[in-house]
């Protein structure tokens, strides 16, 4: 982030309150800087006028508001815009986020690390590998930094990396959304999704109360051992075990992200699988298109074979919708996010 001193941006209430307490000032100067922060999203320490000019110049000797505009900007014919910021300790990494308008929504989809460990075999993010965690300040970059910034109406971590194996910063950075302090947010409005890291999603879903998608992608343990290396770390029938030990019908949404493969895993047959696996479940099942990336050795489903899948699903009562493909003219649809500067390509 080009910024000089340690960012404010991520810090919670009591971590202002701490840092206020070290330099003598007083305790209600944290929830100011907060307010200053998350609600009036000022970009510098001298335009917190209702500080006294001692603690505007004390805080500026080592801190500053930490938002940093993003690098460079690609828009889509549809209407998709795709960021890239600058991350990681030094600079010289790169993180990308989509904004998605859709009639009254407006979603920003973020990143939690730079490229990702999951190695998914049809991802283009994890073919570049893992270069890092994004702190809570760059979770947050993501959103404050952008025009639309006040305008948006969803977040979803469904960017470069997995949420869960950067919990601490994920997770901080949703409390500082929800809360009063923060942006004020209904948890309903953020969805993390995740591949399923069980340890991390159990504390997830104690500490939040956001909404949960889990990338499934395969309707048996087999198949996404080869399609989602995780599995075999983390089995898919423990997190369902987890899942069902939870109360997703009024709090929060649950969700399950399922990526078509040509003959892969796309019969009917596959489809009633699933349905048989998430039995007792109350979820949503968000069909994705796969977006080909090279040496994948895996094809897109042919349209009719999406929709049979999910008129299987439906027919067991499953909710389905075959998500719709946005910003593929400019790499930004799901599973195509890079960490390499486009200008660099």
């Amino acid at each position: 982030m080009n910024t000089t001193g340690k960012p404010l941006i991520g810090q919670t209430l009591d971590e202002l309150k701490q840092l206020v307490a070290a330099y003598g000032l007083p305790t209600f100067t944290a929830k100011q800087i907060a307010d200053w922060i998350y609600r009036k999203r000022v970009l510098h320490i001298a335009d917190m006028t209702n500080l006294s000019a001692r603690a505007r110049e004390l805080l500026s000797q080592q801190w500053c508001v930490g938002v940093a505009e993003p690098v460079e900007r690609r828009q889509s014919k549809d209407g998709t815009v795709k960021y890239l910021f600058e991350a990681g300790e030094g600079g010289g990494h790169y993180i990308e986020s989509v904004y998605i308008p859709d009639g009254d929504r407006a979603t920003l989809c973020i990143s939690s690390q730079i490229g990702c460990q999951m190695g998914c075999t049809f991802c283009a993010t994890g073919r570049q590998g893992y270069k890092g965690n994004l702190t809570t300040a760059e979770i947050l970059n993501q959103v404050q930094s952008i025009e639309q910034s006040d305008s948006l109406t969803n977040i979803v971590f469904m960017g470069m990396g997995e949420p869960l194996n950067n919990a601490d910063a994920v997770l901080k950075a949703i409390a500082i959304m929800t809360a009063d302090y923060g942006y004020g947010w209904s948890p309903k409005r953020i969805t993390l999704s995740t591949v399923g890291i069980t340890p991390q999603l159990a504390r997830a879903l104690d500490e939040s109360q956001c909404q949960i998608a889990v990338s499934i992608h395969a309707p048996n343990a087999a198949l996404r051992a080869q399609l989602v290396p995780a599995e075999k770390a983390y089995p898919m029938h423990d997190t369902l075990e987890l899942l069902r030990r939870h109360d997703f019908s009024h709090q929060r949404r649950l969700s399950f992200e399922y990526t078509l493969f040509d003959g892969v895993n796309d019969r009917k047959e596959d489809a009633l699988e699933l349905a048989h696996n998430l039995q007792g479940l109350d979820c949503h099942i968000n069909l994705i298109p796969f977006h080909a990336i090279p040496d994948a050795g895996l094809r897109p489903s042919p349209r009719a074979a999406m929709e049979a899948f999910q008129e299987v699903l439906n027919q067991k009562r499953f909710p389905t919708t075959i998500r719709r493909s946005r910003g593929q003219d400019i790499e930004a649809a799901c599973g195509l996010l890079s960490k390499i500067k486009q200008t660099q390509l």
